[in-house]
């Protein structure tokens, strides 16, 4: 099925999508991006997304040249065109195109690009019975040369540490930061279940504030689990009683083994499966 493509205002077939090869997205990864979820035609927390994709724009000294409510309604427009169910959104902005030098200050429009499709990250049978991570050598960025909250188009880390994972057999990986702390996995965010409370790493670890990570520790403290935003290490994972991952495309997905080492019981724990239905209740509401 041919997909309708938001670009700029307007949609046009996705075989006729088409952006300059002198935009600065494509030659330097010059902008931000987002990716969004729908369940049941309605897109999960959109406002919350729009919110940090201008949030990373204004970080990177990036205007995005419509108001964020009209952003919005261009990602519902873009998901009502293309007769979305249950799919995922990639919502981009770019600096437009430029010339072939580094300064920003050379290019003109922005592309706003909206692609409504479907998505299946990982296979059903892994939400079943759990994934196996591995720790990698690549680390995530220092926030003082690349700060991981702004979600921009260079995404040149992630893939590194996400093709070292692939390497070892692995789909999916865990990064440490510049101090040797836990950071996050290449697409997700981590969380550990220990005596019966939620600790996953604080945005200083150096991670991405994900939407769905913020709806888990809601969830979280709502049920009444005390939840721990701190400086991990592995060893702290290593010796969870239970470890899972969180991500728009990815939802709850359960971690059974690091680094070799069987988490907890080697099987998802009753927190993990429990949040997973409140959360699965939550995309529903």
């Amino acid at each position: 099925m041919s997909r309708q493509i938001y670009i700029n205002g307007k949609f046009v077939p996705q075989e006729d999508a088409k952006v300059s090869v002198f935009d600065h997205g494509l030659l330097y990864g010059d902008g931000v991006f987002e990716g969004l979820r729908a369940y049941g035609g309605k897109v999960f927390r959109l406002r919350e997304h729009v919110t940090r994709l201008y949030e990373s724009a204004k970080a990177i000294w990036l205007t995005i040249p419509i108001a964020a409510d009209q952003m919005c309604d261009a990602v519902n427009e873009a998901v009502r065109i293309n007769e979305i169910d249950d799919g995922y959104i990639r919502l981009v902005v770019t600096r437009g195109a430029g010339t072939l030098g580094l300064d920003p200050n050379r290019c003109s429009n922005p592309q706003i690009i909206i692609i409504a499709d479907a998505i299946s990250l990982y296979p059903r049978e892994l939400y079943e019975k759990g994934l196996e991570i591995i720790t990698v050598s690549v680390q995530r960025m220092h926030p003082a040369a690349l700060n991981p909250r702004i979600k921009s188009l260079n995404y040149l880390n992630n893939i590194l540490a996400k093709i070292e994972g692939l390497q070892a057999g692995c789909i999916e990986a865990l990064m440490l930061n510049h101090k040797g702390e836990v950071a996050e996995c290449t697409g997700d965010n981590i969380f550990l279940v220990r005596h019966g409370a939620l600790w996953t790493p604080p945005l200083e670890a150096g991670i991405l504030e994900g939407v769905t990570r913020d709806a888990v520790i809601e969830l979280a403290r709502e049920a009444g689990i005390e939840v721990y935003e701190t400086p991990l290490t592995k060893h702290d994972v290593y010796i969870a009683d239970e470890c899972f991952l969180t991500g728009t495309a990815a939802e709850l997905i359960p971690v059974v083994k690091v680094d070799s080492r069987t988490i907890g019981t080697g099987k998802p724990g009753a927190m993990t499966r429990d949040l997973e239905k409140r959360f699965k209740k939550l995309t529903q509401e």
